[in-house]
């Protein structure tokens, strides 16, 4: 498995995180109905073209099985294709991020306590809550720092 920073950002590469991000979403929110998901799903292609800095991980067939977005040290998002969740994908990309980006905050979906629990293991701390995401839906927000 290999990290590469993408710049370009091709119709095809888009689709393909698409993909990872659908299997990752059905997979781990369960909160949210399938209708949900078609409507959230509109806006990814957008944000993945526009997040100022993208990594994604390879197989070994180069094909994309996660990625991570970044704005300025925050972490915008970080998604593992369903089937390779639980092989430290996910802990490899945080870690660079870490590294590369100086992560140090994040906001995870409170429903989704597995992805609490992954990032406090890697050394997040909750330091607020909201009652609602950021578009205003009723799904609440924990937003966690890296505990130095």
């Amino acid at each position: 498995m290999k990290i590469i920073e993408v710049k370009d950002r091709p119709t095809s590469l888009i689709k393909q995180l698409l993909v990872v991000w659908e299997s990752f979403v059905r997979a781990t929110h369960l909160f949210l109905s399938a209708d949900e998901i078609e409507s959230i799903k509109e806006y990814v292609p957008q944000a993945l073209k526009e997040i100022p800095s993208l990594a994604i991980i390879e197989n070994e067939n180069q094909i994309p099985v996660g990625f991570m977005g970044i704005v300025g040290q925050h972490l915008e998002m970080l998604f593992i294709s369903h089937e390779e969740r639980g092989k430290g994908l996910g802990k490899e990309l945080l870690k660079y991020g870490i590294e590369k980006y100086s992560v140090n905050d994040l906001a995870v979906n409170e429903q989704n306590p597995l992805a609490k629990g992954f990032y406090e293991h890697m050394g997040f701390e909750v330091y607020k809550r909201t009652d609602c995401d950021e578009q205003g839906n009723p799904y609440p927000l924990l937003y966690m720092e890296l505990n130095s």
